[in-house]
């Protein structure tokens, strides 16, 4: 399958290009040119398949063509090593529980299938030192570095902003070592995504070096997230609950709910989405006015949520032809600050024992506000509540048990590079 640039001002190229590349240069991201349905004997069928078995079939109606089959298989089924458990909350209202995974992110997902994929292409190309540019806001870190750490020929540089990301979002990608630098950026994550971005578009770095980056501007990256939205479907119908879904997506970057979009172009049932924000509402102010206006992020509880400037947003576009009144059909929008995190928090750990993290909350709380009675609601719980500890313990009064993947992350020593957010800086650092 051939893959084309948003800005459409660039040669579509091949699967193997746009994962090594990442990123257009025409500074667009790059798209699949089609979106295949999948059979309705496939969704007949989905209940009795395994989520690994599920994610095959999604994975080959996008990378089948270019993938020999058995590649493929073993790359989603080392990937997904772990489960996406749909969990009952309250009345109508699940959580998609996507922080099972090593780092306890929804972005293990995705993280560890581009590790898989871009060392196999890294190898079938006999390329090395190959350089991979990541921006994180908390979680991409953790994924992406654990998802590479000790695979050969691969160097992983993350990018993040000083003092906003939790003690413990921290410590999962500062402490690796290996072939994993983290640096420590005086700026907001916008910061850290533009020089990412920047880096990608720089003459003299992309003839002296092999670049290419694992935010979810990266295909290989933001694909494999539709995976579990089928898999919750698949939990949903065995439980007789899957008629009328909506999907609560906690969006920061985007690239989360436009996985789900594209699994309903796939065929997947699903009513609509809600995206839901935290104090960063510019995509939720996009649909009240149709202007879209980027700003400097603001830090909130919700950090992973905290981007002014969403890459993906050009993707949603992409996907609706820019036409705000087709977005507004299968999208609306919601809203919160940290005040009402912080009671949606307790309120809902005191009425129903579920304990969210600030994000699931967010996801949450729209279900809250807008669900109807003849739908069911599903939220995406993307982050396990104690890589949250401070603000989580703070909001209930009560200690939050640190799973054991945890602990082990916050006995290794920090290891940082301190770095202002001016270009030149990073550049010169990357060409050292």
């Amino acid at each position: 399958m051939k893959y084309y640039s948003t800005n459409k001002n660039a040669p579509q190229v091949g699967l193997q290009e746009a994962v090594v590349k990442g990123l257009a240069p025409d500074n667009g991201l790059y798209m699949p040119e089609m979106i295949k349905k999948l059979p309705q004997s496939f969704f007949d069928n989905i209940g009795n398949m395994s989520f690994q078995e599920i994610a095959y079939t999604v994975a080959d109606a996008f990378f089948g063509e270019d993938i020999e089959a058995g590649t493929l298989k073993s790359i989603v089924y080392d990937t997904l090593n772990f489960d996406t458990p749909v969990v009952h909350v309250k009345d109508n209202i699940y959580s998609l529980e996507l922080f099972h995974g090593p780092t306890l992110a929804f972005k293990d997902v995705g993280g560890r299938f581009m590790a898989r994929l871009l060392g196999y292409f890294i190898k079938k190309q006999g390329q090395k030192d190959v350089k991979v540019l990541v921006a994180t806001s908390g979680d991409t870190g953790s994924a992406v570095a654990n998802g590479f750490l000790g695979v050969g020929g691969i160097h992983v540089y993350v990018l993040y902003p000083k003092g906003k990301v939790s003690q413990i979002q921290e410590c999962q990608f500062t402490t690796l070592g290996r072939n994993i630098t983290a640096i420590e950026i005086d700026g907001t994550f916008d910061d850290c995504q533009a020089l990412v971005k920047t880096a990608f578009l720089d003459d003299e770095l992309n003839r002296k070096l092999n670049l290419t980056s694992a935010n979810s501007i990266n295909v290989a990256r933001f694909l494999p997230q539709a995976f579990y939205y089928f898999h919750a479907y698949a939990q949903l119908a065995k439980l007789g609950k899957a008629r009328n879904i909506v999907f609560s997506v906690p969006s920061g970057n985007f690239g989360n709910i436009t996985a789900g979009l594209i699994a309903k172009r796939m065929g997947l049932p699903v009513k609509r989405f809600i995206a839901a924000n935290n104090s960063n509402d510019i995509f939720y102010k996009y649909l009240q006015t149709g202007e879209y206006d980027p700003r400097p992020s603001v830090q909130t509880i919700a950090n992973a949520m905290d981007v002014g400037n969403p890459s993906n947003f050009v993707r949603v576009l992409d996907l609706y032809n820019k036409s705000l009144d087709e977005i507004k059909k299968d999208i609306s929008g919601k809203w919160y600050s940290d005040d009402n995190i912080k009671k949606t928090v307790k309120n809902t750990y005191d009425g129903t024992g579920y304990l969210l993290d600030p994000h699931g909350a967010c996801g949450y709380q729209a279900l809250k506000d807008e669900l109807q009675s003849d739908e069911t609601g599903v939220f995406l719980e993307t982050a396990h509540p104690a890589k949250f500890l401070e603000t989580v313990e703070g909001i209930t009064g009560k200690p939050v048990a640190i799973p054991g993947k945890l602990q082990a992350f916050m006995k290794g020593e920090k290891q940082s590079i301190d770095m202002g957010k001016e270009f030149a800086g990073f550049k010169q650092f990357l060409l050292k």
